[in-house]
């Protein structure tokens, strides 16, 4: 990343807000974060092809109570409490989120919808909070004869 580019990165992180993941450098993110002392938590959506999915990748990375309701109202109240009970500004990664899956495009904007509204809570509340959704289109088509690859498997 360029040093412009780096320095725009860190006011953002340092603003809190939605981050364009478009050509961002995972790498990167992680200089940036650690430059700053933020908690960088990431969600593996890549496997995820229903909201449930992709809700419980969310709470594995985000450390979600065992009592996680499973919806919307439940990833706003569960991303709110752990910005609150952060030391540090938070940003939280979404890893090639399928939302060019029909299943998924309107989970996907919904779950935007809730992360943008955390921001906005955060920022009430003194607090930063910072999310990146690294869209990666429709899951590939499965090749017959091949057993899908289970859930959880890099």
């Amino acid at each position: 990343m360029t040093k412009n580019g780096q320095s725009t990165l860190l006011r953002q992180l340092r603003k809190g807000g939605a981050i364009n993941g478009d050509g961002l450098d995972k790498q990167d993110m992680v200089a940036a974060t650690q430059e700053l002392g933020l908690s960088l938590l990431v969600a593996d959506c890549d496997r995820a092809r229903s909201r449930s999915a992709v809700l419980r990748a969310i709470a594995k990375a985000v450390d979600f109570p065992e009592f996680f309701g499973g919806d919307m109202d439940a990833l706003y109240d569960c991303l709110c409490d752990t910005v609150l009970d952060s030391k540090t500004s938070i940003v939280l990664w979404l890893y090639r989120l399928h939302s060019g899956d029909p299943a998924l495009a309107e989970d996907a904007a919904l779950i935007d919808g809730v992360c943008a509204d955390a921001v906005q809570f955060a920022s009430e509340n003194g607090r930063v909070f910072s999310y990146v959704i690294e869209h990666a289109g429709e899951h590939p088509e499965a090749e017959p004869g091949v057993a899908a690859a289970p859930y959880g498997e890099s």
